[in-house]
C-alpha cells in the first residue's frame, strides 16, 4: 500500500509486502556506498508533515482498519530529527486502530547520532523494527566500499538498536569483498554478528548493478567478484563462525532476489541444518561451468 505520487523508485524489504509504506524522505542520505545504486540519481529531501499528512489520510480512507504494519521509507528514515519521527508515530497510532508496528530502514550514521534516550523513547513510541544494513564488520571493506562508518562504528550501531529494545533484522552482504577479501569478510562480519546478537539476520549476495561504482571497478578489472560456489563458500564460513546464546531466537533468512539459493533457519537451534544446505548449494553451484556476473540466476 503506497500513497507518495513523487516518481522515485520505491524499496521495501520483502517483509513489508503487506505493509503501509509511508514515505517520510526520498532518496538516500548517504548515498555514496560503491556497490548500491538504489538512490543514485534521486536527490535526498525529507517530506513535509503536509506530505506526511496526506499519505496517511489516504490509507485511512482507504480502510484505516486494514493497516496493521506501516514501513517508513525511503533509504534512511531514521535520518529525520526525534521529535518529528515521535510526531509521525503518534499520527499513525492515533489513525490506525490496529496498528501492530511501525519499522524503517536505519543507516549505521542515523542510529549512531541518536542517544540511547532517543531510540528508547521511539521504541516506546511504536518503532519496533529497523532493518540495518551492515554488510560487512571488516573495517577494509568498509572503507572501499564507502560506507561512512569504521567496522567498530557499524557494530555498535547494531548493539545500540538492541540495547533499545527495538527488534533489529540485520542484513550482510555476501561477495562484498570480493574473492581477495572473502576469507576477511566472512570472519569480521561473523565477529560483528556475535556482537550485536540481531534478533534478525539477512543474507543478500552481491550483485553489480548498473549505475554502481563496483560495476565500474569490475569492468576496470579492479574488482574480482566471487563465483556463486564461492559465494555459498563464504556464507558457510560466516554461518560456521556465528555464535549465538543458546537460548538465542535469531531467524536467518536468504530470500532476497539477489540470492541464488532462498535459506531459511533459526540460530543457533538450526545450524547445523543450515550449514548442511549451504554446503549442498555449493556443490550444486560449483558444477556450473558458465555463469554470468550481470545475472544471479538460481540453479
Amino acid at each position: 500500500m503506497f500513497f507518495d505520487s513523487y516518481d522515485t523508485p520505491v524499496f521495501r524489504p520483502p517483509s513489508e509486502a503487506n505493509s503501509f509504506i509511508l514515505r517520510v524522505t526520498r532518496g538516500c542520505a548517504h548515498n555514496k556506498c560503491t556497490y548500491c545504486n538504489m538512490y543514485r540519481d534521486v536527490q535526498f529531501m525529507t517530506c513535509t508533515d503536509e506530505e506526511i499528512s496526506r499519505q496517511i489520510a489516504l490509507a485511512a480512507n482507504y480502510g484505516r482498519n486494514n493497516v496493521k504494519r506501516v514501513f517508513l521509507a525511503d533509504g534512511d528514515a531514521l535520518v529525520l530529527s526525534t521529535e518529528k519521527l515521535l510526531k509521525i508515530l503518534r499520527a499513525l497510532f492515533e489513525t490506525f486502530p490496529k496498528l501492530q508496528r511501525v519499522s524503517s530502514y536505519a543507516a549505521p550514521q542515523d542510529i549512531l547520532r541518536k542517544s540511547a534516550e532517543e531510540l528508547q523513547k521511539l521504541q516506546e513510541a511504536g518503532l519496533k523494527l529497523l532493518y540495518y544494513g551492515m554488510e560487512s564488520g571488516d573495517d577494509v571493506v568498509l572503507k572501499a566500499v564507502k560506507k561512512g562508518v569504521s567496522g567498530p562504528e557499524a557494530i555498535e550501531a547494531g548493539k545500540r538498536v538492541v540495547e533499545a529494545g527495538i527488534k533489529l533484522s540485520l542484513m550482510v552482504i555476501i561477495g562484498l569483498a570480493g574473492a581477495e577479501g572473502s576469507d576477511r569478510h566472512a570472519r569480521e562480519t561473523a565477529r560483528a554478528i556475535n556482537e550485536i546478537k540481531p534478533n534478525m539476520l539477512s543474507a543478500l549476495t552481491l550483485m553489480l548493478y548498473r549505475g554502481s561504482e563496483l560495476l565500474d571497478q569490475y569492468e576496470k578489472g579492479e574488482f574480482a567478484p566471487l563465483s556463486p560456489q564461492g559465494i555459498m563458500l563464504e556464507l558457510h564460513k560466516i554461518i560456521s563462525l556465528v555464535e549465538l546464546p543458546p537460548e538465542g531466537h535469531c531467524l536467518f533468512r536468504s530470500n532476497h532476489v539477489s540470492n541464488y539459493v532462498q535459506l531459511a533457519a533459526t540460530l543457533p537451534k538450526d545450524k547445523d541444518r543450515l550449514l548442511g544446505q549451504i554446503a549442498q548449494a555449493a556443490d550444486e553451484l560449483g558444477k556450473w561451468k558458465d555463469w554470468d556476473v550481470y545475472n544471479n540466476t538460481r540453479y
